[in-house]
């Protein structure tokens, strides 16, 4: 398990190829639902707390399938909201609800699966294991290959992808989608 700013980094990760299908604004809002989708399956440190002994860290939330039905959720109250604001905002592609119900799943399932791999890099032998394929397959998996405390790496990591995704923002828009991107 890594930090905060370990989880909003794999899910910038993961994100990443948002640059190479849309353009502009779509792709930043892409990242966006992957960085905070990134942060859902720790939901169940809240939730341990309000149901002590019934939920905890790594289970449940921490699955596939957590990750895929909050992920429909989440684009389903998405497109519910914004569907007309979107395509105004990104000025360029028409998405519709339905497509847009699409784009937002995908968002959220990369951020989600992001802090799940994420997870399983990290901490085996301090934290309870993370069994990603419960319910299909029963057995934790991981690799102990970053400390959970190793803050270099996850903020090193982050500032490392926050100039991947500008550099690559610089380089996949037109000047006139960049004037929208960073606005003077």
């Amino acid at each position: 398990m890594v930090d905060i700013t370990g989880h909003v980094a794999f899910g910038l990760l993961f994100a990443l190829p948002a640059w190479q299908f849309w353009t502009g604004r779509t792709s930043v809002a892409f990242v966006a639902i992957a960085a905070v989708a990134s942060l859902l399956p720790d939901i169940d440190l809240w939730l341990a707390v309000l149901f002590p002994g019934v939920i905890h860290h790594h289970g449940v939330t921490h699955t596939v399938v957590f990750v895929t039905c909050a992920a429909l959720v989440g684009g389903a109250i998405i497109a519910a909201l914004v569907a007309e604001r979107f395509d105004d905002w990104t000025g360029g592609e028409q998405f519709g609800r339905r497509r847009l119900f699409l784009f937002s799943f995908l968002g959220f399932l990369a951020g989600g699966l992001a802090h799940v791999f994420a997870d399983m890099l990290s901490a085996p032998d301090i934290s309870t294991p993370i069994e990603p394929l419960w319910p299909f397959l029963d057995g934790s998996w991981g690799i102990d290959l970053v400390w959970y405390n190793a803050g270099w790496i996850n903020v090193g990591f982050l500032a490392v992808m926050v100039v991947v995704h500008v550099a690559v923002a610089y380089l996949t828009t037109t000047a006139a989608q960049r004037r929208r991107l960073f606005p003077r």
